[in-house]
């Protein structure tokens, strides 16, 4: 059973704010979430193979080919902003 500790240590890691009003809720999902892998675990899957992939069919690779060369002025031409020769984005990291 997950106490509100749990609750305050899972959101501290995942960087999640959870109001005092919402802990008691918050606690009974992932309670629940707990109670459903509990019920996963006691499905028999011994003879059920694993899969690699939900799709049985193989996929249709094509041949990576390189059409268009040099077209960085072009593609430049999208971008909201550009400066000499690349993309600016907004800083992310101070």
């Amino acid at each position: 059973m997950i106490d509100k500790d749990t609750v305050q240590k899972i959101a501290f890691l995942s960087q999640l704010k959870i109001d005092d009003k919402n802990m008691e809720e918050v606690q009974k999902e992932f309670n629940g979430i707990v109670d459903w892998f509990s019920e996963l675990s006691e499905v028999n899957t011994d003879e059920v193979e694993p899969l690699l992939s939900v799709n049985e069919q193989n996929l249709v690779c094509r041949e990576d080919v390189v059409t268009v060369e040099n077209n960085a002025e072009a593609i430049l031409k999208n971008a909201p902003a550009a400066e000499y020769g690349y993309f600016v984005v907004p800083k992310v990291v101070e």
